[in-house]
């Protein structure tokens, strides 16, 4: 979709940039940038997450119904009124936004990555080089450490569905998650709340990561949640056994956990070591 086409559409929607910047996930500086005319070639990413912003609210219009806003605890997340799923040869399924069940999710194709919160879908995008090595080595260290210590715990890294409410609205997928009860541990899944949650945060995804599941995990039970900010190079600490908490620290040094008394800390000097500078895909050197 190109520039003009989305000026068009937000005409004829009477979006504000507010509006368009929350549903898009897009900055709202950069959006006042590209609808005033002073940024010409946005970049491919943004043109992607307006270009489906915008697709969205025409399917909204042609099936007959607005785009519902978001509840209160959602702000920010664009929800189609109604969505369709086709699970092999099974029927298609139409339901609301916040009706969805885990007999829906498990009903979607393999290939098609989505969490379900509170019975919405949220889609789930590739993550970067970066984000994986950084997982993969938090995932690493915290494994050595168990293991050299037999225990308590296992360590596991997303893909890993966790039915975190243990109910049939709400399944999750932790960048990288420390269960201690091994009882949890399922065949399909972990059911229940892990004792420790650590989320890699992106555009995509921060709106989700800060609120939603922020609730999520400290109503659930976990008693640990971490999130990592690649591009701010901090580490957000909220340890719900502790008033004291969250904490906000750099990215850089020691940083221990709490559910081993700080018995186990990161070694995020490490890792910020082996972080890669960011490259442009070769596609997107034109929308520079």
């Amino acid at each position: 979709m190109t520039i003009e086409e989305m000026k068009k559409r937000k005409r004829e929607s009477g979006y504000t940039n507010e509006q368009v910047a929350k549903g898009s996930g897009v900055p709202l500086g950069t959006i006042q940038k590209i609808f005033s005319g002073r940024t010409e070639h946005p970049r491919y990413d943004t043109i992607e997450m307006l270009s489906r912003f915008f697709e969205n609210h025409v399917r909204e219009n042609e099936r007959g119904c607005g785009m519902h806003s978001a509840s209160e605890g959602q702000k920010g997340i664009l929800r189609e009124g109604t969505a369709e799923y086709t699970a092999g040869t099974n029927s298609v399924r139409e339901k609301q936004q916040g009706e969805y069940t885990l007999e829906d999710y498990y009903a979607l194709p393999e290939d098609r990555r989505v969490e379900l919160i509170d019975g919405v879908f949220y889609d789930m995008t590739a993550p970067s080089f970066n984000h994986q090595d950084l997982i993969g080595e938090i995932y690493r260290q915290a494994a050595n450490y168990i293991i050299e210590n037999n225990g308590p715990g296992r360590a596991m890294v997303s893909p890993l569905d966790v039915q975190l409410d243990r109910d049939d609205r709400t399944m999750v997928e932790p960048d990288f998650l420390i269960i201690c009860d091994e009882s949890k541990i399922i065949d399909r899944c972990i059911y229940g709340a892990p004792d420790f949650v650590l989320e890699v945060i992106s555009r995509s995804t921060k709106k989700k990561d800060y609120t939603i599941k922020l609730a999520k995990y400290q109503n659930a039970g976990v008693r640990e949640y971490w999130i990592v900010d690649l591009d701010q190079r901090m580490v957000v600490i909220y340890y719900f056994e502790d008033p004291d908490f969250p904490k906000i620290l750099p990215m850089k040094g020691k940083i221990p956990v709490n559910i081993y008394d700080g018995k186990f800390a990161v070694d995020f000097d490490f890792i910020v070591s082996r972080l890669l500078p960011v490259r442009k895909h070769p596609d997107d050197a034109e929308n520079q």
